[in-house]
């Protein structure tokens, strides 16, 4: 009997039997009237929960086209660009902003830190600047950063759009986008959602979408919002085609978010990643991020001296785990664990106890049941 693979990398994330049964749907015409007005409900349910009293867009393909369509609908070639990077995935808005022309200056930590507010604020105050991104969380590192108070600070910025990646971040980390100032927020449905990959989601607000008016004609086509809003308001209308199961699979994702409660499926988000995180340094490993921003949707894992990245990564997946390696300086060094969406504590049990049985195999010290004791604690608390 074969093992059963479990998808624990930071995305694509697991997905839930329910949001398959949606993918797996006779499709039918964009413009079908069902289907229609599913797309419209799925619209206005992404604005309540994300408290986004501008627009939503939900459009086929990937949260690097979200990062995209936030650049090209509130900037133009020439504009300043702020990027406030906390690993590879902030590093992205370089060649993105680059490409367009525009003049970006980059806020760096070291990796598993973050960029004090503080920092980031008299950075600001050197020029104006049309736009400054941050990551929410960056995949890369699993360093949270303080998107809330960011946005408390930007209000002394009114002229710079806050565009916020909120890829590995929405539906897992706490953000909204009225009450914390965020202009654009972006995401993919394959993360927290826990949809298969093919669907990028924004929340705009509305002096974002003043600022696409003023640019005119933009160089881009089909990312522009003023192209995709009237489809947004009305979607039997028709502009290019929509991605008709994955908005049913991320309509379902929805209701099972507004089953949980969003602030309940925060909650859950830190006490499974307190949990996940007190065990594997129980285990020997590292967390990169600092205490005080460590994301709740991922870790990033520094093996203990003498691991062989290549060997423990295959003797997990012969036990049944899939986990990711680490990227840029980390690669070899580390590897990234997903548990995020809709992994649920049966999960989080097997992953360590899998976990315990890979570091045995690969010779390494462990005491087995450790981990597993550890998670079952938090759990039970």
């Amino acid at each position: 009997m074969k093992t059963r693979k479990l998808l624990m990398i930071p995305g694509p994330t697991p997905v839930a039997r329910s949001i398959q049964d949606q993918m797996g749907r006779e499709t039918v015409a964009f413009g079908d009237p069902a289907f229609v007005k599913d797309f419209k409900d799925l619209l206005e349910d992404l604005k309540v929960l994300f408290k986004c009293s501008g627009e939503a867009f939900v459009v086929a393909g990937t949260g690097t086209m979200g990062m995209e369509m936030a650049i090209a609908n509130t900037t133009k070639k020439g504009d300043n660009v702020l990027i406030v990077s906390h690993g590879f995935f902030g590093d992205r808005f370089i060649d993105l902003c680059n490409r367009k022309g525009l003049n970006a200056d980059v806020i760096s930590s070291e990796w598993g830190e973050t960029v004090p507010v503080e920092k980031i604020r008299e950075k600001l105050k050197e020029k104006k600047y049309a736009a400054m991104t941050v990551t929410h969380v960056d995949t890369s590192t699993g360093v949270c950063a303080s998107v809330a108070e960011i946005g408390k600070m930007m209000k002394e910025f009114p002229e710079t759009m806050y565009i916020v990646d909120g890829v590995c971040a929405t539906a897992g980390e706490p953000e909204y986008v009225d009450e914390m100032g965020i202009d654009v927020l972006l995401t993919g449905s394959q993360k927290a959602f826990g949809v298969a990959p093919g669907l990028t989601m924004l929340w705009v607000s509305q002096k974002a979408m003043d600022r696409r008016k003023s640019l005119g004609t933009i160089p881009e086509f089909y990312i522009d919002f003023e192209k995709w809003l009237p489809i947004m308001k009305d979607p039997s209308k028709y502009y290019a085609t929509p991605a008709v199961n994955l908005v049913w699979a991320l309509k379902e994702s929805v209701r099972i978010i507004k089953e949980e409660g969003i602030e309940n499926r925060y909650a859950r988000h830190k006490k499974y990643a307190a949990a996940m995180q007190d065990a594997l340094e129980t285990l020997g490993f590292k967390v990169l991020a600092k205490e005080g921003c460590r994301a709740v949707t991922l870790s990033n894992l520094v093996y203990p001296e003498g691991t062989d990245d290549a060997k423990f990564r295959g003797l997990l997946a012969e036990e049944g785990i899939m986990v990711a390696g680490g990227l840029a300086a980390y690669a070899g060094r580390m590897f990234r664990l997903g548990h995020m969406g809709n992994v649920d504590k049966h999960d989080l049990v097997s992953v360590i106890a899998t976990i315990e049985r890979a570091l045995y195999r690969a010779g390494m010290p462990v005491e087995l049941g450790k981990g597993v004791g550890v998670v079952q604690k938090h759990l039970m608390e």
